[in-house]
């Protein structure tokens, strides 16, 4: 009888809300903007409807209306790129000068910028290359050099991408040798080589030129390797750890949380974006549906905080 008078209380939707034992609000969810040099620009990146590369005028804009957004994530897209990205790191670079002016008019917004250089190079991958190969030393004096730019525009969390190996152990260290011990480090530890990451590569026109990844992110087969490159960026200092994607690695999120006390993060990425948008056809409902299904799986799971394109329509859908 109890679990007959339970099924028949869970058909109220205000007592199954209430009894729900994953909770998911705005605050867990993080926004990426794609933040384009220029004045008013809002333009649609075509494999990902309903996200633009926008200039920084309009993402102050698109700001005012991210209900219960507690914290972005800043992708730079360069005007021009060179065999050793440097416009990643100058002080006047998108990403800088966009840290700068969103600080200035939301300045409790937590502010997570992407270090990588796949967007910056022209051979479109996360290190610099030598002979059609990454050179991982040089590489992490580049990422080092990135993030104390983004310290220094003001940016509360540098977020190391380019998965080589050191890559949190310099970062930490030259930010606190440039006195910025209080900037934290929000690592994605276990981004894996997948094939859910096409429209993100569209969005920052970041495919390879030549070969693949596979090199330098995790084997999707693999799961006692994604737990040992959290660890070691753990113990390198990372006070955020990210698994990238989030559906097709669910179990790594539940293992991570299981295992390590510290913030679990989980990125749904763009594939898994541009899927549930080509699912629900259009019809808005059906999209809230299924985006809040996928959203709430990836919370059960263990994650504590998740990058979302769906974030600004999270928050009007859960407030």
């Amino acid at each position: 009888m109890q679990a007959v008078r339970l099924r028949r209380l869970r058909e109220k939707d205000f007592i199954r809300d209430w009894i729900s034992e994953t909770e998911l609000y705005p605050k867990h969810i993080i926004l990426p903007y794609f933040v384009v040099e220029g004045r008013n620009v809002k333009k649609e990146i075509r494999s990902m409807p309903g996200v633009y590369h926008l200039s920084i005028d309009n993402v102050l804009k698109d700001l005012k209306d991210a209900y219960g957004i507690k914290a972005i994530l800043l992708f730079g897209v360069p005007k021009t790129k060179d065999a050793l990205g440097s416009e990643s790191y100058k002080k006047n670079g998108v990403v800088q000068k966009a840290i700068k002016a969103i600080k200035k008019e939301y300045n409790e917004l937590i502010i997570i910028t992407d270090v990588c250089l796949c967007g910056y190079t022209s051979y479109g991958h996360c290190g610099i290359v030598k002979n059609k190969r990454i050179d991982n030393d040089e590489t992490l004096k580049v990422l080092a050099k990135i993030a104390v730019s983004h310290a220094e525009a003001g940016a509360d969390f540098v977020a190391p991408s380019a998965m080589m190996d050191g890559q949190v152990k310099a970062i930490r260290q030259a930010l606190d040798e440039n006195g910025y011990q209080d900037v934290g480090i929000f690592a994605y530890s276990a981004k894996y080589a997948s094939n859910f990451y096409w429209p993100f590569r569209e969005a920052l026109d970041s495919r390879p030129r030549f070969g693949d990844r596979k090199s330098y992110q995790l084997d999707f087969r693999n799961a006692q390797e994604a737990l040992r490159e959290i660890k070691q960026d753990i113990d390198e200092g990372a006070d955020i750890v990210m698994v990238k994607p989030a559906l097709a690695y669910l179990d790594i999120i539940y293992r991570a949380k299981q295992k390590f006390n510290i913030p679990i993060a989980a990125y749904n990425v763009s594939g898994e974006y541009s899927a549930i948008k080509k699912l629900s056809e259009g019809d808005k409902m059906k999209e809230e549906e299924l985006a809040l299904e996928v959203l709430t799986a990836i919370k059960r799971a263990g994650a504590d905080l998740i990058i979302s394109y769906f974030g600004k329509k999270i928050g009007k859908w859960l407030c």
